[in-house]
């Protein structure tokens, strides 16, 4: 998720807004923010009703953390992109910037 902070100046050239989620709860989010040294895009908590949004997209796992997945979704509210990949492995940014192209 540093990565991630470390291009929002090239995904807001795509209007485009990062936003991180998870099943954590909100203290859970800010120790871990914390412990990286802060990020600055929104960092959600799908922790009650515990993951209704992971399993609304297909990511809740059934011991209830959610998988690692990259969404992008237009200004229309169609989701234009899924990634789910590896908990332990963090995408290129460039995939998603590649995607971000497409859309204009």
């Amino acid at each position: 998720m540093p990565s991630y902070e470390d291009d929002l100046d090239r995904f807001e050239e795509h209007n485009a807004q990062v936003l991180g989620i998870s099943v954590d709860s909100i203290p859970s989010h800010e120790a871990w923010q914390k412990s990286i040294g802060g990020i600055t895009y929104p960092l959600l908590s799908d922790f009650y009703p515990h993951g209704e949004v992971a399993q609304k997209y297909g990511v809740l796992r059934p011991e209830g953390i959610n998988e690692r997945a990259l969404f992008v979704i237009d200004k229309e509210g169609v989701v234009r992109f899924i990634d789910v990949h590896p908990i332990d492995i963090q995408p290129d940014n460039e995939e998603i910037f590649d995607v971000l192209r497409g859309l204009r």
